[in-house]
C-alpha cells in the first residue's frame, strides 16, 4: 500500500490551492531505490522545495540538505528557505540520477525521490507515481522514465495506426450488404459448366 499525501499549504502563495503531487514508499517497507515520487508543477527549486519539506519535515525529520542534478533544473539555488529553518541545496551532474532528487536530515538520514517532469501527462505521473513507491520497484528513476517514454512512443504509434485504418476505410468503412450461409457457400464455389 503506498501513501498519497495531499497537502495546501496554509501560507497564502501561488500554489495554495493547488496540492502537494508526492507518493511515498509504505512506512515500514523494505528498502528500495526509490523511497516515492514528487510531481512538482514547475522547475523552480526555489518555489516548490517548501512545499515538499513542509510535508516531510514531520514525517522524516527536518529536512537540512537536497541534492539534484542540473540537467533539468535551470536554476538551483544554494539555499531555500523553507518554513523555519534553511536547506542548503547541492548538486552533481556525473553522480546523480538526472529525475532523482536526494533528501537528507541529520536525524534520520536520506532519502530518494523520483522527480517527475512538470509537463507529463496525469495519466503518466499517476503510473510512474505509483510504481516508484512500490516497494518491489528495482529500477532507476532514469529507467522508469525510459520506461515510459517508450510506453508514450508505443501508444502514439498505437494511435497513428489506427488513425491510418480509419482514414483508409477501415473502422468507419460500409460493409458489404449480409448474405444467407447458403448465399455465401454457392459464391464461393465455381461454376462447373463453364470452360467445358
Amino acid at each position: 500500500m503506498t501513501t498519497t499525501i495531499a497537502y495546501t499549504p496554509a501560507v497564502e502563495d501561488r500554489t495554495a490551492s493547488l496540492p502537494l503531487r508526492l507518493v511515498l514508499a509504505p512506512a515500514g517497507s523494505a528498502p528500495a531505490l526509490l523511497d516515492g515520487a514528487w510531481w512538482p508543477r514547475s522547475r523552480d527549486l526555489a518555489a516548490e522545495l517548501p512545499a515538499l519539506t513542509a510535508v516531510l519535515d514531520p514525517l522524516w525529520g527536518r529536512i537540512t540538505h537536497a541534492t539534484v542534478n542540473p540537467t533539468f533544473w535551470p536554476v538551483i539555488p544554494r539555499k531555500v528557505p523553507v518554513d523555519g529553518h534553511v536547506v542548503g541545496v547541492g548538486w552533481f551532474k556525473a553522480e546523480q540520477d538526472p529525475h532523482m532528487l536526494l533528501l537528507f536530515s541529520y536525524t534520520v538520514g536520506r532519502w530518494d525521490l523520483l522527480v517527475i517532469p512538470p509537463e507529463t501527462s496525469p495519466a503518466t505521473a499517476a503510473r510512474l507515481m505509483a510504481e516508484a513507491a512500490d516497494p518491489r520497484c528495482t529500477l532507476t528513476a532514469s529507467a522508469l522514465m525510459d520506461e515510459a517514454e517508450q510506453r508514450r512512443i508505443a501508444e502514439e504509434m498505437e494511435l497513428s495506426l489506427v488513425s491510418v485504418w480509419d482514414s483508409e476505410g477501415g473502422h468507419g468503412a460500409s460493409l458489404p450488404t449480409s448474405r444467407s450461409p447458403a448465399q455465401a457457400a454457392i459464391a464461393q464455389v465455381p461454376d462447373a459448366t463453364k470452360g467445358a
